[in-house]
């Protein structure tokens, strides 16, 4: 669910450029393969200004989704995928390279996310992944019916004074993430046996509290104004969206132990039909740095483009939990690219879970 702030925005920008600029023909249009509420305009303006026109989207409900369905013979140009799916699609065969020389913000990536191993580039130095947004998956409760002192810990997902008032993305990734850390392992990619059943049963322990497994943020966000979720293992977006709508929700980033913090970005698909200079024009629209304020401030997210987080205003990026960069990456689990063999584990035992066994 996008802000009421960006909702407002992008009619006008749309209303704006279309004035100004004529459509581009449909043939000559690029594919997006996004997540929902990526099609916002005020993520990539210069590309609308550009080339007269919007990108077509075509969505996905999660990666292993979206995975299934490029393997399965959909196409498109380009792909929203996050850190811990990138190998993943590279080893399928599903990526083309990119050319680094064309994309005008390589360089600007912050530098914490430069440094992920196995993210941006392949071991021979190929580029494959452009960054655009990161945030966390955190612990988020109504602030009228919990009490701080009873959140203090992700183990209060599994408390039962929380039983059916829980909900937790229906997301392998953010699921094991969170089991991951209530163990007190910050590399998923490192996990024994041992720890594995360690953090499935976690999971399990949570599900006997779960109200709902949310598949969207519209979904989570009125599940929790409406009073069905207490507690909830959320995106910065939710208690962003939720408290500029007055309900009251805040986020414990500082939890014992810690918070879950992802990067997604774009990729080149094979197959893809589109202009290679829409493809180009539309990754340079969204890393400029004019948009890390927007990203910030109406979604609550960072953004890649050092330079334009830089230039944001410092107390908004207090307000949203940006002030400290090092602090806040800290204590954190990156969502890492992971060794398939355990994504794949993950994927299986996380479907028992949810069915309750």
């Amino acid at each position: 669910m996008k802000p009421k702030t960006a909702l407002r925005l992008s009619v006008l920008l749309s209303g704006l450029l279309a004035s100004v600029a004529p459509p581009a023909a449909a043939a000559d249009t690029i594919v997006v393969f996004d997540w929902a509420g990526y099609e916002d305009p005020a993520f990539h303006p210069t590309y609308t200004a550009k080339f007269g026109s919007e990108p077509d989207f075509s969505f996905f409900g999660d990666e292993e989704e979206a995975f299934q369905k490029l393997r399965s013979g959909f196409t498109a140009d380009l792909a929203h995928p996050c850190s811990q799916s990138v190998a993943k699609w590279r080893d399928a065969g599903l990526l083309e390279p990119l050319d680094t020389s064309k994309l005008a913000n390589w360089n600007d990536v912050l530098p914490g996310i430069k440094a992920m191993k196995g993210l941006m580039t392949a071991d021979d130095g190929t580029a494959y992944f452009l960054p655009f947004e990161w945030g966390n998956t955190v612990l988020t409760y109504r602030t009228d019916t919990v009490k701080p002192e009873d959140v203090t810990s992700l183990k209060a997902f599994a408390d039962p004074k929380f039983k059916d008032r829980v909900s937790i993305g229906d997301n392998v990734d953010d699921a094991y993430a969170l089991a991951s850390l209530a163990i007190g392992v910050k590399d998923w990619t490192m996990l024994t046996d041992e720890q594995f059943k360690q953090a499935s049963d976690f999971l399990r322990a949570v599900h006997q509290n779960v109200r709902l497994y949310w598949t969207d943020n519209t979904d989570l966000s009125q599940a929790m104004a409406g009073g069905e979720v207490d507690l909830a293992w959320a995106w910065n977006e939710t208690a962003t969206t939720l408290a500029a709508d007055g309900v009251p929700v805040a986020m414990n980033k500082d939890t014992t132990e810690g918070i879950s913090t992802w990067v997604c970005g774009y990729v080149r698909l094979k197959g893809g039909a589109g202009s290679e200079d829409q493809q180009y024009g539309f990754l340079n629209a969204i890393t400029d740095p004019a948009i890390s304020g927007y990203m910030v401030e109406s979604w609550g997210y960072g953004h890649s483009n050092a330079q334009g987080m830089a230039a944001v205003d410092p107390k908004v990026l207090a307000d949203k939990g940006f002030a400290d960069i090092d602090k806040f990456t800290s204590n954190t689990l990156f969502q890492s690219p992971m060794p398939t063999e355990l994504h794949q584990r993950m994927i299986a035992e996380f479907e028992k879970i949810k069915s309750g066994y």
